[in-house]
């Protein structure tokens, strides 16, 4: 948060305005700006101004969260991106290519549970009468609690 005089005040946004603009709560915008994911200048007065280039990279913030993507991988995947200006339609390719993976793998996962809530969600408990034919002996219960036919990694 510095100032910097080679931006034209007249042109940058208050919170208010990015507030309003983006459709997040003032303490959102607060929370990613100590989180690193925005910036903002200081008046003299100590009040945030904006650049119009933060309602970009809030609304890459909110499709991330949306789809599932921890704030930490967004993080580090807007250190790629040049803090001087507005993410561009590149700079948004190489950012969902980064996670494409994840997301496919959340598709599958996803997929699995859908497949399969009706009969077993796989947890190993034997109370639902399709355990005993997926899961003998509650054999998975022994691997560790939670979902486990569902969750591979676990």
């Amino acid at each position: 948060m510095q100032q910097n005089p080679a931006f034209s005040l007249s042109r940058l946004l208050t919170v208010g305005e990015v507030a309003e603009r983006s459709g997040l709560a003032v303490s959102a915008l607060h929370f990613y700006e100590a989180k690193g994911l925005i910036s903002s200048i200081r008046t003299r007065g100590n009040q945030r101004r904006y650049g119009r280039d933060v309602l970009r990279r809030l609304g890459i913030i909110k499709v991330a969260q949306r789809v599932g993507i921890p704030l930490a991988e967004i993080q580090t995947a807007f250190e790629t991106l040049p803090q001087s200006r507005t993410p561009t339609v590149e700079d948004w390719q190489k950012l969902s290519a980064l996670w494409k993976d994840d997301l496919d793998a959340r598709i599958k996962q996803l997929s699995l549970l859908r497949d399969h809530l009706t009969s077993c969600i796989g947890c190993g408990c034997l109370s639902i009468d399709a355990c005993p034919l997926r899961n003998p002996f509650d054999v998975l219960g022994r691997q560790g609690a939670g979902a486990r036919l569902l969750d591979p990694g676990a």
